[in-house]
């Protein structure tokens, strides 16, 4: 048991030194990041992921290594959906470019912490109470269905509860004060749009939580496997919102791969008391999923898609 607990506090004293360096350093003057900037990051993250993965490959042997590098390619690739919200948040507030990594930062860090819970709490309900494995594996396979039918996402913050409380008890400005998310003014404490972005991004990932965390304790309940490999996909999704932003519509059959690697895990939890799927195999078709929906989105005319 200490021994876990060292894993956890030194991972976690790793991640707050790489956001201190992150947000201190590389970022401490507000700038619109620019493609080549996100993709070297993106490749950065990708680069420490894998290593962390060989470090644990060697540390605790060959499952758990291909366990991590499932859990982060299945995170990995379900926070593209992320990158699809992001868009459509920061154009529907008119967030200007220069401020959006701020918000990122400040968005990603709440969702670390979020999913932190999550992640305990689902393991935690597992091993009290067995069967709610197969509701997380239902629920999977409905998301799965679900979202393979439904291709567009919408915005609509005059829905969103966290938003319409937030308003009654704050005063907000009309408009941006540059990055701020608060100011003083009149002596009084007034809260910008900047920050009503914020809560919007932050109470958004609590949703995709709710698919993702399943998704990835369906491959291992290891709690320190799960919850590294949730962070380091986190991590790198600022850069790879960056990185994507403007292409995302390349890839409009990749839901179709999202929607069949939901399903898949769900079934996998389904029929984990009769049969349990080999990571390796689980990975193999996670893997062929994503190569096989981005290459038809890259080969496959437009209009051809029914």
């Amino acid at each position: 048991m200490l021994f876990e607990l060292r894993e956890f506090v030194l991972f976690n004293v790793f991640v707050l030194a790489m956001l201190v360096l992150d947000l201190g350093v590389f970022h401490r003057k507000a700038h619109e990041v620019k493609v080549g900037e996100a993709l070297l990051w993106t490749c950065v993250w990708i680069i420490m992921a894998l290593l962390f993965a060989g470090g644990i490959y060697l540390w605790r042997g060959h499952e758990d290594g291909l366990s991590f590098i499932t859990g982060y390619l299945i995170e990995k690739s379900l926070s593209v959906d992320n990158i699809f919200v992001f868009i459509l948040i920061f154009s529907f507030f008119r967030v200007d470019p220069e401020w959006q990594h701020k918000v990122l930062f400040w968005g990603i860090l709440g969702a670390l912490v979020m999913r932190a819970i999550f992640i305990f709490a689902g393991i935690a309900l597992i091993q009290t109470f067995h069967w709610i494995i197969y509701f997380f594996g239902a629920f999977l396979v409905y998301t799965g269905i679900k979202m393979s039918f439904h291709r567009e996402t919408e915005i609509h913050p005059e829905k969103n509860p966290v938003l319409r409380v937030f308003r009654r008890l704050f005063p907000v400005t009309e408009d941006y004060r540059g990055g701020k998310f608060f100011i003083r003014e009149n002596a009084r404490t007034l809260v910008t749009p900047l920050f009503i972005v914020l809560l919007f991004i932050e109470t958004t990932d609590i949703v995709f939580a709710v698919d993702s965390i399943p998704a990835i304790i369906a491959i291992t309940r290891d709690p320190f496997i799960v919850y590294t490999s949730n962070i380091f996909a986190i991590l790198g999704l600022r850069a790879l919102y960056f990185a994507l932003a403007g292409t995302m519509k390349l890839f409009r059959f990749l839901h179709y791969g999202l929607s069949f690697i939901l399903a898949f895990i769900g079934g996998k939890m389904l029929v984990s008391g009769i049969y349990e799927v080999p990571v390796t195999a689980a990975l193999a078709v996670v893997a062929a999923a994503l190569a096989v929906s981005v290459t038809a989105s890259l080969i496959v005319p437009k209009g051809k898609e029914a």
